[in-house]
């Protein structure tokens, strides 16, 4: 009976610590292929970035998180398409995250701007380490036992099937997406007792920009909700640009967090951005707060004879 409410509590856990398995963004407007696949080739340029997040420094083991993508437009005749590839490397606590996935989308041209379809294929693994499992704690309890062969000893991980969808508009002033993750909802088998299912999650985003009468001067408000239809994550985002150049803004994730977002273009197609987050709730008096860096490079393919910058609903 020990045994089997130790094995109930383990997976318990695992299925709570896993119910929205993708990690929050900050700077979610800049990497859109790392929450939705019909983003791939948005624009005119082929485009290498990445993204780290450090969530809730101060706290052992908390959540750290690195994305790699890279995507480019490209032409089949008159018709426009988008390819990419993402990665994500995510630990919290015990566990690992990793991913990776190719991106395909179609764009066709409507009103003034481009409607885009897109999906994804890949593989994901998820890993707990179990030798790192602090068993002296069971000591004295009533419910576990620290030599219980059900509680993992050893590192543990397994890996499943991915795909995910997703619809994106963009046009010179406004863009907004939908897209689901996970569709396929991969089961990831640790050990012969224990397995994980992942949820599904949906992503509704969207964005505008206000450009002042001084025209150096644009407003681009922002938004993305997150769930798995357990949990919700809303994220409210309020950014300044300046020149085309400089930006900085804040953000404010709905009974999470605030946030303070910088910008800048280092040089023509190379951008840098910073976020400083601190969290609403108690984790305020054990956390120093979460730090997210961001860094892109980008370059024309399909109009080369242009200038190179962005063009894009973000750069414009």
């Amino acid at each position: 009976m020990k045994r089997y409410i130790a094995l109930c509590l383990f997976v318990s856990a695992a299925a709570c610590v896993l119910a929205q398995f993708d990690p929050q963004i900050g700077q979610y407007m800049y990497m859109p292929t790392a929450y939705n696949p019909a983003a791939a080739g948005e624009g005119d340029l082929m485009k290498v970035s990445g993204l780290h997040r450090m969530q809730f420094t101060g706290i052992t083991n908390a959540p750290m998180t690195t994305y790699f993508s890279f995507q480019s437009p490209f032409l089949i005749g008159k018709t426009r398409h988008g390819a990419g590839i993402r990665f994500m490397n995510d630990r919290y606590g015990l566990f690992t995250n990793q991913t990776l996935h190719v991106q395909y989308a179609y764009r066709q041209k409507l009103g003034k701007g481009y409607l885009s379809v897109g999906t994804e294929l890949g593989f994901v693994s998820v890993g707990f380490k179990g030798d790192s499992v602090n068993l002296d704690d069971l000591k004295g309890s009533s419910y576990h036992q620290a030599d219980d062969e059900f509680i993992p000893s050893g590192a543990e991980s397994g890996m499943g099937f991915d795909m995910g969808i997703g619809v994106y508009y963009t046009c010179n002033t406004w863009y907004a997406g939908i897209s689901y993750s996970h569709l396929t909802m991969p089961t990831i088998d640790w050990t012969d007792y224990a397995s994980v299912q992942l949820r599904g999650t949906m992503f509704i985003s969207g964005g505008y920009n206000f450009r002042l009468k001084k025209k150096e001067w644009v407003l681009r408000p922002s938004a993305m909700i997150m769930t798995d239809f357990a949990s919700w994550d809303v994220n409210l985002t309020f950014m300044t640009e300046f020149k085309d150049k400089y930006r900085w803004g804040l953000g404010y994730r709905i009974g999470g967090s605030v946030a303070v977002l910088l910008g800048m273009d280092i040089i023509s197609g190379l951008q840098l951005g910073y976020t400083y987050e601190l969290p609403t709730s108690k984790l305020l008096l054990e956390s120093y707060g979460s730090h997210e860096v961001y860094l892109a490079y980008g370059f024309n393919i399909l109009k080369p004879k242009r200038t190179n910058k962005y063009k894009s609903v973000r750069y414009l």
